[in-house]
């Protein structure tokens, strides 16, 4: 009973802020017109009148995010074209990240880099489990496991570190540069502010929410590994 009671515990934790982030934007998505402006003509508005001309806007089915690389702000359909509430505030989070981008913030500029590096890494990562059961099978060591266990962390660890380190970034985007905008430029209805932070909050707890579930995954294979 216990055992059950503490499996439920941690399903919580981990899986409770991806619920809640994603029943938060789904909330204040309708109504869809809420607005006169849509996410990409806010985040274009917002960029121009900074000196952000060379960041661009797109559509893209990755999910919302700013490209430092590339300079550009890519959001999902529904807040590209939509004119809800989450839709104007999630774009000016992405804002946000582009100032950080401009301002030079330390910790974007890490995450951009490690980025990078990581790439590789977890390539290796990837290829060190794909080929272990092929080694075990030819050498017959079962020292070969190690190789499973080294893939496992190249490939699972890099994507924790990832996110633990993007967390500074958007909580700095969503209350250091998202939420003065939004007051300074008079860009939301006076009610919607409170909405509006605990939609900052939930742009921001999606890397939690990712955080979590690298962790989970991380559980999940070292369990199957000790099989």
């Amino acid at each position: 009973m216990h055992i059950i009671l503490i499996v439920i515990i941690l399903l919580t934790i981990v899986i409770g802020p991806g619920l809640w982030v994603k029943r938060v934007m789904e909330r204040y998505s309708s109504p869809a017109d809420r607005y006169l402006h849509s996410g990409a003509e806010t985040a274009r508005r917002l960029l121009d009148s900074l000196g952000l001309e060379q960041v661009g806007i797109e559509i893209t089915d990755a999910g919302d995010h700013y490209d430092p690389v590339e300079k550009m702000i890519r959001l999902t359909e529904q807040n590209f074209n939509g004119k809800s509430l989450t839709a104007v505030t999630v774009a000016t989070h992405e804002v946000g990240h582009a100032i950080q981008d401009a301002a030079g913030f330390a910790p974007l500029r890490w995450r951009t880099q490690l980025v990078k590096w990581v790439s590789p890494i977890e390539k290796t990562g990837a290829v060190l489990l794909m080929a272990t059961p092929l080694i075990i099978g030819i050498t017959r060591l079962p020292q070969a496991g190690l190789l499973m266990f080294l893939g496992g962390m190249l490939t699972l660890g890099s994507a924790v570190v990832i996110h633990l380190l993007t967390l500074p970034t958007e909580f700095d985007a969503s209350f250091g540069r998202a939420l003065p905008l939004l007051k300074e430029r008079e860009i939301l209805y006076e009610k919607d502010e409170k909405h509006a932070r605990r939609l900052l909050k939930a742009a921001a707890m999606t890397y939690v929410s990712a955080s979590l579930m690298s962790l989970l995954n991380i559980a999940r294979w070292w369990a199957i590994l000790r099989r």
